[in-house]
């Protein structure tokens, strides 16, 4: 699905959290790839549980082959699973960067109204 926070973001769903582990890439295809459909990032999320999501997010289109807390992409990926009617509970978490050594913590807050801010905080690694 192709989802926005203020920039592109393709979604996928991954069923197991091994196959998000195992996430690999060729960068320079990545970025040609992101470049062309106009994507920040490619958005890769597994659901532990309604609340609780592992993501990544590779950013070759940005230079970078993985970013370890995007908050852009955790806003419209919220604004997504509202629109769609996920059973989210006025929130959900996303831990992000762990299979890159650099695990983040972030939390969507989640208005019920369709096209409502999401309000994005967390953790990240201090830089």
């Amino acid at each position: 699905m192709l989802i926005n926070g203020g920039a592109n973001h393709f979604v996928l769903g991954l069923k197991s959290r091994e196959k998000l582990a195992d996430m690999a890439y060729d960068q320079a295809a990545g970025r040609t790839l992101m470049n062309n459909a106009g994507l920040v990032t490619i958005h890769l999320a597994y659901a532990e549980s309604p609340q609780l999501f592992h993501t990544r997010n590779p950013f070759a289109s940005g230079g970078v082959y993985e970013d370890p807390a995007t908050g852009a992409a955790t806003a419209a990926f919220a604004g997504y699973l509202r629109d769609i009617g996920w059973p989210h509970n006025g929130k959900i978490n996303l831990v992000q960067g762990e299979d890159m050594g650099m695990r983040s913590l972030l939390q969507a807050d989640i208005l019920d109204e369709p096209g409502s801010s999401i309000r994005i905080s967390g953790t990240a690694r201090i830089m």
